[in-house]
Order: C-alpha cells, then sequence, then structure tokens
C-alpha cells in the first residue's frame, strides 16, 4: 500500500473501470486487513484519507465482479472497524428519569 493519489486513482480506472475523478469515494484495502485508503475527488482536487487499524481487521464485503456499492452507513461501520454485515448494540438504556 505505497501507493498516493495517481497510482491509486490509476488502479480504479485499470481494476475497477471507473472514473476516479466522478465525486465517488473509493476505499481500497491492504493486502493484511488492517489498513484501508479513500480516494475522493472533490471537484477542485483530489483527496486521499488513509487508516490504519491498531488492532483487527477491516470487514470487507465480498465482491462478484470486482466492486461493491455500500451505503453510508456501512461505510460508517468499515471506517471504524465493526463489522457492518450485523451491527451488535452495546448499550441500552435500563430506564427513563
Amino acid at each position: 500500500m505505497r501507493k498516493g493519489f495517481p497510482g491509486l486513482s490509476l488502479m480504479v480506472q485499470e481494476a475497477l473501470k471507473r472514473d476516479p475523478m466522478c465525486g465517488h469515494l473509493f476505499v481500497i484495502r491492504g493486502r493484511g486487513g488492517g489498513l484501508i485508503k479513500v480516494i475522493w475527488h472533490d471537484g477542485q482536487g483530489a483527496c486521499l484519507f488513509t487508516k490504519k487499524l491498531e488492532r483487527g481487521r477491516f470487514i470487507w464485503p465480498s465482491a462478484a465482479d470486482g466492486t461493491v456499492v455500500i451505503t453510508p452507513a456501512q461505510l460508517g461501520y468499515l471506517l471504524e472497524g465493526i463489522d457492518w454485515r450485523m451491527p451488535q448494540k452495546t448499550w441500552r438504556p435500563t430506564s427513563a428519569g
């Protein structure tokens, strides 16, 4: 995962057959699963975001044709390292007042 925006955008063009300047977020996971990079072009310039988990791996959806479309909520779970396929409630109020 040594690639920056030029290398990752070329990967999006060649492997995914998509335009990296279209305004979509493209999330690419490292081989080990503990690092992701997000590329996004906002119309004015390119943005590259990187996140590395200290423990565990990012839960990655399986792709039939090489691409996966996820909802903004699923992206939030993915970025937090939560298993987006089956999120668990961690807290529930016991009583009001």
